[in-house]
Parts: C-alpha cells; sequence; structure tokens
C-alpha cells in the first residue's frame, strides 16, 4: 500500500513527538518496557489455554546467501574418536555470528541506534566504545515476559505477502485489529507479520538491503498512543527504500532512539500463524528471552509463544 514519503521536517517534527511521550525520567534505560506491569504479566499467563508452545526464531543458517553473505559460523570442537574411544565422551561445538544483519532472528539493545549524537533518553553516543556499550546494552533488557500479540497485514489484504517497498500503515494495522477482534494493549509485545519469510522460501532470498516490506514511520504515532513495550517482525520493521527523506531506518530511529522501544528483527510466524489460525486467536503469553550481553548492542533470540 502506497503511502507519502515524509521529508526531512516531517520526520523530524514526528521524531520530537514521539520522544516527548518517552517520559520516564532521566535515570532510565529500559524504556517502553516499563509499560509492562506485574499484573499484566500475570494476566497474560492466566491466558494460557492449552500449554502449546511456539517458536517465533528463524533456523540459524551457515550458508551465503544474498541477504546473508556473512552468515553464522558452526563448528565442531570436539567430536567422537576414530574408532569410537570407551567410556564417556562430549560432542562440543562453537557458534560465531553477527548480531545485527538481514537474515538471522535478532533483538535490538536502546544503544543500537545512535541519532544526532545520542543514544536513548539523550545518553551520549560515545557511551557506545570499542569494548561494547557502557549504557543501555541488552542486559538491561532482562528476560521479557507480556502479552503477545500477531497482527498479520497479508492476511487481512488477502495476499501471501508484503511486496518489497510496500509500507504497513496505522490503517493497517487498525484494519488487522478489527479483522481478528484483538487490539493493541499498553505492555503489548507486538508482532508485525509482513510475509518476508512465506516470500524468502517461496521465492528465494533476495538483496533485502535494498528492498523490503516494513513499516510506515507514521505508523508509530499509534503505538505510542496504544504504549505497546516491544516491536517486532518476520522482515527489518522499517521498509527498503525508506519512507523518509534523510533517515534510512527511520522506524529504528523513532522506536528505539525516541520511544524506547526495543526492536526484534527477521523472525519467523509461519508455525505462529498456523496456531492463531487453528485457535482463532492471536494474542498469548510471549516470553523473549535475550543473551546477557553485558556490553551487547543486542542478542540473537528465540521468542517463545505460550497459548
Amino acid at each position: 500500500m502506497s503511502s507519502p514519503e515524509l521529508n526531512e521536517a516531517e520526520f523530524r517534527a514526528l521524531y520530537d513527538r514521539l520522544k516527548r511521550k518517552a517520559v520516564w525520567g532521566p535515570a532510565d534505560r529500559r524504556g517502553a518496557l516499563n509499560h509492562i506491569s506485574s499484573a499484566e504479566v500475570v494476566d497474560a499467563a492466566s491466558d494460557v489455554w492449552e500449554g502449546r508452545v511456539v517458536s517465533l526464531g528463524a533456523p540459524v543458517e551457515h550458508e551465503p546467501s544474498a541477504d546473508n553473505p556473512d552468515p553464522a559460523v558452526h563448528q565442531m570442537t570436539h567430536t567422537a574418536g576414530t574408532p569410537a574411544d570407551q567410556g564417556l565422551e562430549f560432542a562440543m561445538d562453537r557458534v560465531a555470528m553477527n548480531i545485527h544483519g538481514n537474515a538471522d532472528s535478532h533483538i535490538d539493545a536502546l544503544c543500537h541506534v545512535m541519532f544526532d549524537g545520542t543514544l536513548y533518553n539523550d545518553i551520549p553516543a560515545k557511551a557506545v566504545t570499542a569494548a561494547g556499550a557502557t549504557e543501555l546494552s541488552i542486559d538491561a533488557a532482562g528476560g521479557i515476559v507480556g502479552r503477545g500479540l500477531l497482527l498479520d497485514i497479508p492476511r487481512v489484504r488477502g495476499v501471501p505477502w508484503l511486496e518489497p517497498g510496500d509500507h504497513v500503515t496505522a490503517e493497517d494495522l487498525t484494519a488487522a485489529e478489527s479483522a481478528q477482534v484483538d487490539y493493541i494493549g499498553q505492555g503489548d509485545l507486538l508482532f508485525v507479520r509482513v510475509g518476508h519469510r512465506s516470500r524468502r522460501a517461496a521465492l528465494g532470498p533476495w538483496d533485502v538491503a535494498g528492498a523490503r516490506a516494513g513499516l510506515h514511520p507514521a505508523a508509530l504515532e499509534l503505538l505510542a498512543e496504544r504504549r505497546i513495550a516491544v516491536l517486532g517482525s518476520d522482515g527489518n520493521n522499517d521498509t527498503a527504500p525508506s519512507a523518509a527523506q534523510g533517515a534510512d531506518f527511520p522506524v529504528h530511529v523513532l522506536a528505539i532512539n525516541a520511544m524506547g522501544i526495543h526492536l526484534l528483527d527477521y523472525l519467523q510466524f509461519e508455525d505462529l500463524t498456523a496456531v492463531c489460525e487453528r485457535m482463532r486467536r492471536w494474542s498469548f503469553l510471549c516470553v523473549i528471552a535475550p543473551l546477557r550481553l553485558t556490553a551487547g548492542t543486542g542478542s540473537p533470540v528465540n521468542p517463545i509463544a505460550v497459548f
């Protein structure tokens, strides 16, 4: 769905409006996670009916592709002896991977986006050093538990996926709410499906750095009003080409830097949508457990939905 591009002045005005709504005080390091109350976690847990567990993380790939030229490296460090020795042995391995990229599921910390020399909450960008982040690292997020909500935009539009360059608008989000009869609420861990993984599986990988579907930056005003805690997508959350002049990743800038929302990129929703369709419900208990990287700008992630 086409949406007008924001000029630089419009984007700056939007940034300032959203930043003013993040009112947790100068000492805050958790951002929109403050929207999740203990009562909301209890409510989300009490809504588990079947004990059905679904992964939202994509399989980690090891072969180079158009969208993943530098994939994770998986190495075995110990296998069985040849011939196999008697007695106890351990199989051991190691993994090396880029946290941020265009294929692997990951969560962005609040130190990930530097804009005009600052991080979230006006913390100087120099807090991210060659040794890692001294402020707002992913470890500050801890374990995230709350009510997950999936809004399936291709389902509402009657298409298998959104084409690269297409935008999810606020109107798309509210249309999905109405169609699913489940609405965005305070503290929600909101997941927006654009069908990126379905398109990739059907047509093969492509260079998503230059062409991908995502949210229109103006849609962030609705999410600020609803006071969501986390935003995730099966794509990058941002459209390419950018929908804002002077900002290549406007949704990242607005969500992370202005609003303090942790973003999850390149998740996998095909298993989740199948369960949601069968159960006719789109909300669930969700658990997000980043690695405790005390200086990390993000973490590989495998969110879990529980129905």
